[in-house]
């Protein structure tokens, strides 16, 4: 029987904090080993790889590189292209475009031996679009490569899918969505701007690819929603900021809507209206500083307007609010018929109140 591997390209903003995790639940998430890959030796990222492989996860290293690598105190295991090979599962957490150029240069021809491949929500068209919790009944045994959306997709989907068509699907009429994203990662040294920065409309049906990729999402499920997106970045580096508007066929109220979100198992409620305030309890109470919850919503902005439209902010935790469907996609391609009751170990690691 084929061990139970999973293999990690990339360490950075993603990478690291899914590493990590994957070996602190790597027993209860019945994981045989897990292995990752670091393209280029760093000083830098020294002190990040060997608490890694503290941690249990194995170094791997192109071809070459190995020298390098010890020269500089870090002692790789396994070559990467033998460990992608080796591997059950591979979830690629490189930088945009990257996943894609994987795919098509390595991945494709390594298929025959990997059960499934991730990629994250940058690699548009890498795969099935998935997030934990909104899709999983689209998952089937076809899929060899999944797309897990980005930070805010998540937000978007978890919102529009919790008030607007949870109950049922034709009850959405409208979703509208400002993202005010952060500037950069506070692990990210450059692409801090010095003010705020608005983004134009790049989709004619959509705005901006954050209502697309959403819309993209909801497809797999049979779903042709009307949403409608734009953005902008502001200087600041803690965590995005989504404003919600979201029109529905059947009335509602203000209690009913916080009711809906306060029984939902991947959104969070808080009265905090600082994104670093949400940021410091996460650093605080989080796993290594990480919110894993797919939005926190500030319930006083809640607002319910004719008894059809629903209006509030909510913040994306965007280094944290993925890792749940990485991990979810990883175990359904080792566990497909037990992996809901798989991942229900990290479940204490999600907020019902922030």
């Amino acid at each position: 029987m084929q061990r139970k591997i999973i293999h990690i390209v990339g360490t950075g903003t993603i990478g690291e904090p899914l590493i990590g995790l994957l070996c602190d639940y790597q027993k209860q998430l019945g994981i045989d080993e897990v292995t990752f890959s670091k393209n280029s030796p760093s000083k830098d990222d020294r002190s990040k790889i060997l608490d890694l492989v503290e941690r249990g996860a194995r170094l791997c290293v192109q071809d070459g590189l190995e020298k390098k690598f010890k020269k500089l105190g870090m002692d790789p295991d396994l070559e990467s292209v033998e460990a992608i090979n080796r591997a059950m599962v591979v979830i690629d957490c490189t930088p945009k475009g990257v996943g894609i150029e994987n795919k098509n240069e390595l991945y494709l021809k390594l298929q025959n031996n990997v059960k499934g491949f991730l990629a994250q929500g940058s690699e548009e068209g890498f795969g099935k679009k998935y997030a934990r919790g909104i899709n999983d009944k689209a998952l089937s045994q076809k899929d060899k490569f999944i797309q897990v959306v980005s930070c805010n997709t998540h937000n978007i989907s978890s919102i529009t899918n919790t008030i607007g068509i949870s109950s049922d699907p034709e009850n959405l009429l409208e979703g509208k969505y400002v993202c005010i994203r952060r500037a950069n990662d506070i692990s990210q040294p450059s692409n801090f701007i010095p003010s705020p920065q608005v983004n134009t409309h790049v989709n004619d049906n959509y705005g901006s690819h954050h209502a697309a990729d959403a819309a993209g999402l909801f497809s797999t499920l049979g779903l042709d929603l009307n949403l409608f997106s734009s953005a902008m970045r502001v200087n600041s580096q803690y965590m995005h900021v989504l404003w919600f508007n979201i029109k529905v066929k059947e009335p509602t109220t203000l209690n009913e809507v916080k009711e809906k979100l306060s029984n939902s198992k991947f959104i969070s409620l808080t009265n905090k209206d600082l994104t670093s305030s949400v940021f410091s309890f996460g650093r605080d109470h989080g796993h290594f500083g990480r919110i894993m919850n797919q939005s926190v919503v500030v319930e006083q902005t809640l607002h319910v307007r004719n008894d059809h439209e629903i209006t509030g902010f909510c913040f994306t935790p965007q280094d944290g609010n993925s890792i749940l469907s990485s991990i979810s996609a990883a175990e359904w391609f080792l566990y497909p018929h037990s992996y809901q009751d798989k991942i229900q170990c990290l479940s204490k690691l999600f907020f019902n109140t922030i």
